[in-house]
């Protein structure tokens, strides 16, 4: 993850060049190659630590939804908070984001849990932390991560054209409290797993007023549909 060989789509980089020569960084690059040296299994695969940027260019971002780690399971995790690889099996907090927006928008899903279509339109689907150990949650917390995403919500936060930051669960409400809500939409709930969708995720109409609030700002609503496999 040097400066000079890291991949990071265009926009992105020449905003975060710099990330990638500080201490913090570096001191990540090294725990990252030890773990991998120590035969541990890191998710998403290298090529896909930045992939939730990749997707959705600092330009193009409408809505941000800010998740902790990347799924640990074999073959889930690939770069998006919240989505899997297509024919994965869907996670229970993915489960219920669906639930939701079908209860909200009266969309039906059919199993296909990969939400790159909605990194096409506009929707930056960034985890705090961009890697874990298989089978370990959130192993690689407080490893430097942190710092970097909190940069890219910096970023975001001093564009100026107003977004929507959909933050669910403490995890992600601390890290958006930079945010400045007179300019962005900032939606908070608890999160959408299922040891707390139904403290109040469930109900929370947030797919629906940041359609509303994009609208109002002369922008297209997100389609939040999934075709099928």
């Amino acid at each position: 993850m040097a400066k000079t060989s890291v991949k990071l789509e265009a926009s992105w980089k020449s905003r975060l060049s710099d990330e990638f020569e500080k201490d913090y960084m570096v001191e990540l690059r090294q725990f990252l190659n030890d773990e991998k040296s120590a035969g541990k299994q890191i998710y998403p695969k290298g090529g896909q630590y930045f992939y939730a940027l990749d997707q959705t260019p600092f330009d193009k971002a409408r809505v941000v939804i800010l998740g902790q780690d990347p799924y640990h399971g074999p073959g889930q995790a690939h770069g998006l908070c919240f989505s899997v690889t297509p024919g994965v099996r869907l996670p229970p907090s993915l489960q219920n984001v669906f639930k939701e927006i079908r209860q909200q928008l009266g969309i039906e899903f059919n199993g296909n849990g990969c939400l790159i279509p909605w990194a096409e339109q506009g929707v930056l689907l960034l985890n705090a932390v961009l890697t874990v150990e298989e089978g370990q949650a959130a192993s690689h917390q407080g490893k430097g991560w942190e710092a970097f995403t909190d940069k890219v919500v910096e970023l975001l936060n001093e564009r100026d054209e107003p977004l929507v930051f959909m933050l669910w669960g403490a995890h992600a409400q601390k890290k958006g409290k930079q945010i400045d809500r007179e300019k962005h939409l900032v939606l908070t709930s608890p999160h959408p797993s299922p040891l707390s969708a139904h403290r109040g995720f469930f109900g929370n109409q947030h797919f629906v007023k940041a359609n509303e609030f994009l609208k109002e700002a002369g922008q297209q609503p997100i389609d939040w549909s999934v075709p099928p496999l």
